[in-house]
């Protein structure tokens, strides 16, 4: 099994931690797996498992608003420029100077910045489920890619997008909803998808105007869903450090779009220097996700315009493809870091795997 250690790093002079997780040998190659809304570093254990014992060194943090690190009640400590810094520490506290980043939902949004503010931390980049060149870049960076021909904009204003404005408008009141039932939410959250969609439509295009679940008073209970994807002791630690933050800091990710747009016009230029991001990127498509529906709409036209060396897979599965289809998310992965980072496979290739054929056989 699987040795998993605690660890804290401490910035911002001080004022600020980020709690993470850790497993295999110190001096494998450096993996770490970013998560986004509403999860937690143990969220990612079928990973750290995998790449753990296969000689990687895996880490999953605490985001910032999560689990056991700083969760305070400040919108800007969830602006991407705050989070990055985090990421740095983090980072720096390997004793490395870069490392495959992966990420998921607002995790992807995260290693998307780190890929633009800072490409010399990146070994490689793999986004789940949400582009490059999207969620970083506030609303400009998402809104304009809406299929309008799903959406009609007299009718779907901001497309499936339209729970993002809820935050916005109606924060507090959103975070009181969320927080009425949290083991409830979070195992609603964590239900498996078995079959694709009967409607290419998202839920959350109407959120505003109907509320979350379809208008449910509240969360549904535990005892009214089925069994989460993540094994029981995982989704027992998840809902508990859940219930110890609250959903507020989390949800504040939601809140700094201008300042992320601000962020990313500041420095982004200067950083690629102006060219394309030309590091190894990998995007795992979740087909059965309807609020990204990459598969079907414009969202991944940027980040293919921008990555010079980009690979793509798709998975048969809903928005948390990476625990509904663990096996087939981490062969992707397995695959791509050995056809494009070789450099980061354990070993290095260094320890006389050599391969010979016979003619004729």
């Amino acid at each position: 099994m699987t040795t998993i250690a605690h660890h804290d790093v401490v910035y911002a002079t001080g004022e600020k931690k980020i709690h993470y997780l850790a497993a295999g040998p110190i001096n494998g190659p450096l993996i770490l797996f970013i998560h986004g809304w509403p999860a937690t570093a143990i969220t990612w254990k079928k990973q750290i498992d995998a790449f753990a014992a296969l000689g990687f060194y895996a880490i999953a943090p605490d985001m910032p608003g999560y689990g056991k690190s700083t969760s305070r009640r400040v919108i800007e400590d969830y602006s991407q420029e705050a989070i990055v810094e985090g990421m740095m520490a983090l980072l720096a506290a390997t004793g490395r100077s870069a490392a495959i980043w992966v990420g998921h939902d607002w995790g992807a949004g995260v290693t998307s910045s780190i890929a633009t503010q800072h490409p010399s931390a990146v070994k490689a980049l793999v986004n789940i489920c949400v582009p490059y060149r999207t969620i970083e870049l506030g609303w400009e960076g998402f809104l304009p890619l809406v299929d309008r021909e799903l959406y009609p904009i007299d009718e779907y204003e901001l497309g499936q997008w339209d729970y993002m404005a809820n935050y916005e408008e109606i924060f507090e009141k959103t975070v009181e909803w969320f927080e009425q039932d949290i083991a409830g939410l979070c195992k609603a959250c964590m239900q498996l998808t078995t079959k694709a969609p009967s409607s290419l439509l998202s839920p959350f295009a109407t959120i505003r105007k109907s509320g979350w679940f379809g208008g449910l008073a509240k969360p549904p209970s535990v005892d009214m869903l089925g069994p989460p994807m993540l094994a029981a002791e995982a989704f027992d630690s998840y809902v508990k450090d859940m219930e110890t933050t609250g959903f507020w800091p989390g949800s504040a990710y939601y809140m700094n779009y201008a300042r992320n747009a601000e962020y990313d016009r500041k420095t982004a230029s200067a950083n690629l220097g102006g060219i394309a991001l030309q590091k190894p990127v990998l995007f795992i498509h979740a087909a059965w996700d309807t609020e990204l529906a990459t598969k079907t709409s414009r969202l991944v036209g940027p980040m293919r315009e921008a990555c010079e060396n980009l690979t793509e897979v798709t998975v048969e599965a809903g928005h948390w493809v990476q625990h509904e289809k663990a096996g087939e998310a981490n062969a992707a992965l397995i695959r791509f870091i050995v056809e494009e980072v070789p450099s980061e496979w354990p070993g290095s290739w260094d320890s006389g795997y050599v391969k010979k054929r016979k003619s004729g056989l």
